[in-house]
């Protein structure tokens, strides 16, 4: 009988335009943070991650992959910490909707923690993350997260600071076979160093002869222009589930810092399903990328369209 998995990757978008505080000196620091976090407010996680939730419940895949799954912390002294955990948030209206995930992986990238200008302290943990559907007959038997070794300094402050960005990876056996599943979020802003940790993913959890599934933000134009790094997966032998199966653009990227633009923005392919060693697309979809898809308050669900897609494997696992 013939079995599929199903997938979806999304960058859940972590809210606001971070560039103001890469140019501002130490003086303004707490001002561009305040600016930051005001944005940040602005474009409400918290109505958007139920957007969110209503589109993956739409498809209901075996796995979610997740992209900017922050951690964002508003340290309030003599009165509270008010924490916004994007995955928490998550599972929260998943399990609403009558779905039940549960983190399979987890990798903490860059982090910082900087004061406003109100007193206040913000702290910020990069995530990427790999959900699995609990009622799935999927058993996971190893799971690697890890961090690059190639990543972006830049200066804040006038301090060097490192985005370190990462992957993680998980090996599941269903139905006696045993596939891999790759989630990343590459560097956008430095070609040469997004290349390296490419070949970091291709030359690592990618070299293998297991059946293989690379998911995520991999900051790359599937037109070729841009960086080469798309290029580089294709090379290796990967396949992308759009080219094969996909209807339309699949255009992934990107809407405005505030969601609020009126027609959508989406340009480029940036997000990914790659597969090989055996597998066969049946199917992928966007999701997010529709004007229905927009939250109550006119905000789309994040600046990123999700990628879903379903999956055959041909042959017996390694």
């Amino acid at each position: 009988m013939s079995k599929h998995l199903s997938l979806l990757t999304w960058n859940m978008y972590l809210g606001a335009d971070t560039s103001p505080l890469f140019t501002a000196p130490p003086v303004l620091i707490p001002e561009r943070v305040t600016e930051v976090f005001r944005q940040f407010l602005a474009t409400n996680i918290l109505t958007r991650v139920k957007s969110i939730a209503r589109q993956i419940a739409s498809k209901k895949p075996d796995f979610i992959s997740l992209q900017e799954a922050e951690r964002i912390q508003l340290v309030i002294p003599s009165f509270r910490t008010v924490t916004y955990d994007f995955i928490s948030l998550l599972l929260k209206e998943l399990r609403e909707l009558g779905l039940r995930y549960k983190v399979a992986a987890v990798n903490h990238n860059f982090s910082a923690e900087l004061p406003d200008s109100h007193g206040n302290t913000v702290r910020f943990l990069d995530r990427d993350a790999i959900l699995i559907r609990t009622s799935s007959k999927l058993k996971i038997v190893q799971k690697t997260e890890a961090n690059f070794n190639t990543n972006l300094v830049i200066q804040i402050g006038g301090q060097p600071f490192v985005v370190v960005r990462g992957w993680s990876s998980i090996d599941v056996c269903w139905h006696g076979r045993t596939f891999r599943i790759i989630n990343t979020h590459l560097e956008p802003l430095a070609p040469a160093i997004q290349v390296a940790q490419a070949q970091e993913i291709i030359d690592g959890p990618g070299n293998s002869q297991l059946p293989l599934i690379v998911t995520g933000d991999l900051n790359s134009n599937a037109d070729g222009s841009g960086t080469p790094t798309y290029g580089l997966f294709i090379a290796d032998g990967f396949h992308d589930t759009w080219v094969e199966v996909g209807k339309g653009n699949g255009f992934t990227c990107c809407q405005d810092a505030d969601l609020l633009n009126n027609q959508s923005s989406l340009l480029s392919r940036i997000d990914y399903i790659l597969f090989k060693n055996g597998w066969i697309p049946l199917k992928a979809d966007n999701v997010g990328e529709k004007q229905q898809d927009r939250t109550e308050t006119g905000l789309w669900p994040s600046d990123h369209a999700g990628v879903s897609a379903a999956l055959k494997l041909n042959k017996n696992c390694y």
